[in-house]
């Protein structure tokens, strides 16, 4: 088969591997689409270091294909999985989607929305999945701001917030204006002009860029500030000096910073699927590039190009 191959951090190229045999609950995937966030370029280039110490190898990458939002079309079942059938239609995550074929645990898919292409599912999983995790504690009627509403994460984070009844608020560059009230925010700051004002009950942080006393001076008493990461760091630690400081933030202040650490399981695809099918959320898709050219979409990722969602087609 045909996959994006990385031996070492740092180096990857489009060449051909052996098609993967799955395991015990795992299906094999023929591949259709991959989706695209910054957490490729992260185990692309093994940085900030912390990653690595955290389980995604030490000298070289675990997994030799990178990739890791998938929709596709089940070709194999591994022994134990009877949630799947040959020729089922699924998305989640697995391990290696940047390829023609990848092995995915079960307990990671669901059935694939059906108002969705393949490309508009790959798009869903991990920020959808982070956006909707990071929502929970939201009540209609309160006042949500989404930092970073034109990305990943934050695309989705106006949409659910909304369909939870809230009140939105989204910020983000010049060129992602337009889809954040595509999407349906109350109002939108463009951050290169003027900085959010007011205060909210829940914050949604994608970005990483704003100071923590900035985002407690906006959150009312009791008000959640969510985490979802930060791309502002340094090599070693990244944005990630922030979720672990969380904790310690929340010993003098009634203002709660939550550090998200978003679960990939049936369960949340299926709320994902459930919120597709009602029309109530639908991927923001950017780009979509063909998998001989899926570090070209990596690199339009990291180099915030994207509007939305980018994804690589097989």
């Amino acid at each position: 088969m045909k996959a994006v191959v990385q031996r070492r951090y740092g180096s990857a190229v489009f060449g051909d591997l052996d098609v993967p045999v799955p395991g015990k609950g795992e299906v094999l995937l023929e591949v259709r689409a991959a989706g695209v966030d910054m957490g490729v370029w992260h185990i692309l280039t093994g940085r900030p270091y912390l990653l690595r110490i955290l389980g995604f190898g030490l000298r070289a990458p675990k997994s030799v294909v990178p990739g890791r939002d998938v929709a596709g079309v089940v070709r194999e079942v591994g022994p134990g999985v009877t949630e799947y059938a040959v020729g089922d239609e699924v998305f989640g995550t697995c391990e290696g989607s940047f390829a023609e074929y990848a092995v995915a645990p079960a307990a990671r898919l669901a059935r694939k929305p059906h108002n969705l292409s393949f490309a508009e599912a790959a798009a869903v999983p991990i920020s959808g999945g982070t956006a909707l995790q990071g929502l929970r504690e939201v009540k209609a009627g309160q006042r949500v701001l989404v930092l970073g509403a034109g990305g990943g994460v934050g695309s989705y984070g106006v949409q659910i917030a909304k369909a939870m009844g809230a009140h939105v608020t989204a910020v983000c560059s010049t060129r992602k204006v337009e889809l954040a009230r595509r999407l349906g925010a109350d109002e939108v700051f463009d951050h290169t002009v003027a900085d959010f004002t007011g205060t909210y009950d829940l914050i949604l942080d994608c970005g990483g860029a704003r100071p923590f006393g900035r985002l407690r001076k906006a959150t009312n008493d009791r008000g959640r500030i969510v985490l979802v990461g930060a791309e502002t760091g340094g090599k070693i630690t990244g944005g990630f000096h922030k979720l672990m400081a969380a904790p310690l933030l929340n010993l003098f202040s009634s203002k709660k910073f939550v550090a998200l650490m978003a679960s990939e399981s049936t369960d949340v695809f299926d709320e994902l699927r459930v919120l597709v099918e009602n029309g109530q959320v639908k991927p923001a898709v950017d780009e979509v590039f063909p998998l001989s050219e899926a570090l070209n979409a990596v690199d339009h990722v990291y180099s915030r190009r994207s509007v939305g969602k980018t994804v690589v087609a097989i």
